[in-house]
């Protein structure tokens, strides 16, 4: 099962690199050369990551805490980097943060197969949306938080991340409904993190969090979809627990 799921995951990156080609051959050199910087390093931390549920499980939980711990200094970083600047926003933000990373914290120690089904569809979600975005992407969702985003990119990303929730399905042991109906939560989850990830970039008037990760823009760039859709599911295991 972890082998067939790792051959589609080699498969869907050939695809993805296959979409970047014909990003890139849109671009200049340098947003070219970036783009090619972000495809790698996200190759290899997608297999880190998987390779670390499957198998090494302890590992997967250092690797959250590291996680957690990178992004709250993200978060903090910014603020004090700003002078203090909006108290108010920032409290709210970093409040409605820590409960996510706390819930994310429960997740990172649940049964390996429902952590790894949501990585792969937030991953996928993620990936998807970007390249549907880039290629398609007309109408745009959230022009003055997040210009990148697009109805196209979106629509793109989630109807493969559901579609690819199905062939993942074994994962997770659960009927179809139910399989779609986890996915979807995660998609929403990580969508709306994401965005206000780039709420909090646009308030403090920057484009990257920190030049931790060669390619993205920091740990929060990176993983704010994961922590937000991980939350979910552990949240969605406590109800339902």
């Amino acid at each position: 099962m972890i082998l067939t799921i790792y051959i589609i995951i080699l498969i869907y990156f050939l695809l993805g690199g296959i979409g970047f080609y014909f990003i890139n051959r849109k671009k200049g050199k340098e947003e070219a050369h970036n783009n090619r910087v972000k495809y790698i390093t996200y190759f290899f931390i997608i297999n880190i990551l998987f390779l670390s549920i499957a198998f090494f499980r302890p590992v997967f939980v250092i690797l959250g805490i590291l996680i957690i711990i990178a992004g709250v200094w993200e978060v903090v970083k910014l603020f004090l980097q700003s002078g203090y600047s909006r108290k108010v926003f920032f409290s709210y933000y970093i409040m409605l943060f820590l409960v996510l990373c706390v819930a994310f914290y429960h997740f990172i120690k649940l049964e390996k197969g429902i952590v790894l089904f949501t990585f792969l569809v937030v991953c996928i979600f993620d990936a998807f949306s970007q390249i549907s975005g880039q290629l398609a992407g007309r109408k745009k969702l959230f022009p003055s938080i997040s210009p990148g985003k697009t109805f196209e990119g979106l629509a793109g990303g989630a109807v493969i991340a559901l579609g690819s929730s199905l062939l993942l399905r074994g994962l997770v042991e659960l009927q179809t409904m139910e399989t779609v109906l986890l996915a979807c939560g995660i998609i929403i989850f990580a969508f709306t993190g994401d965005l206000l990830t780039s709420l909090y970039k646009r308030r403090y008037k920057v484009k990257d969090f920190s030049t931790l990760i060669p390619g993205h823009g920091g740990v929060m760039d990176r993983f704010d979809s994961f922590i937000a859709g991980g939350a979910f599911v552990a949240i969605f295991d406590l109800l339902l627990y």
